[in-house]
């Protein structure tokens, strides 16, 4: 299967944001990957709902939102409304994550999961029939621009084998310091959507990269 690439825009220009998600719907990107953080759950705030919904209305491809705030079964509903393709909420934000999943799902979204780097991939296990995408967090949540964790490629060694294991048809996404040096390792361990926030909108040509990296994905 053709491996994603997910540009974050929590990297962009927010000056230019139009522009850079014009930039996005021209390259060969799959996916516009956006994080919500609530200044509780992850130390730092991103944009809200309206600056989602102004970018559903230029984005022209899936609308990857990731959630890293706390108690996000409230807000289920508005992100349906407000054009999320997938929704992914933090496993440590969960307390009944099954019945997060399928109110994600009753809403007409894909259902995915995020795992803070500290987290085992093993307590995945007894649901991870019911979730579309899970998101390894390969940084500590928060901040763009931060350096990989290495422990990565274990982790997502361990994740696709239990995706094996249980005939799921979970993807899984890598988010953070993903970049040239590491996509080939990451898609070699089992990854199948690579974010890059930094790495594409910090780059001189940032559609270049954009295929430079789903070509190394794919090789």
């Amino acid at each position: 299967m053709k491996k994603l690439i997910a540009p974050s825009i929590l990297a962009a220009d927010f000056a230019n944001l139009q522009r850079d998600i014009e930039m996005v719907n021209e390259s060969d990107a799959d996916w516009f990957h956006i994080d919500i953080m609530d200044g509780v759950f992850v130390p730092n705030i991103s944009f809200g709902m309206p600056v989602l919904e102004a970018i559903n209305r230029h984005a022209g491809k899936v609308i990857d939102v990731h959630l890293m705030i706390v108690d996000p079964d409230r807000y289920i509903k508005t992100f349906a409304q407000l054009g999320a393709d997938i929704l992914t909420v933090h496993f440590e934000a969960c307390t009944h994550l099954h019945r997060t999943l399928q109110a994600i799902k009753a809403e007409g979204m894909r259902a995915g999961v995020a795992i803070n780097p500290h987290t085992n991939v093993a307590l995945l296990e007894d649901v991870i029939n019911d979730i579309d995408l899970v998101c390894i967090m390969s940084v500590n949540p928060g901040f763009g621009g931060q350096s990989f964790i290495e422990n990565t490629y274990k982790k997502t060694k361990q994740l696709k084998e239990i995706i094996l294991d249980n005939n799921a048809a979970t993807q899984i996404e890598i988010d953070g310091g993903v970049t040239s040096k590491n996509a080939k390792q990451l898609v070699d361990a089992g990854a199948d959507v690579l974010v890059a926030g930094s790495f594409v909108f910090k780059s001189q040509n940032p559609k270049e990269t954009i295929i430079e990296l789903k070509e190394i994905a794919n090789s």
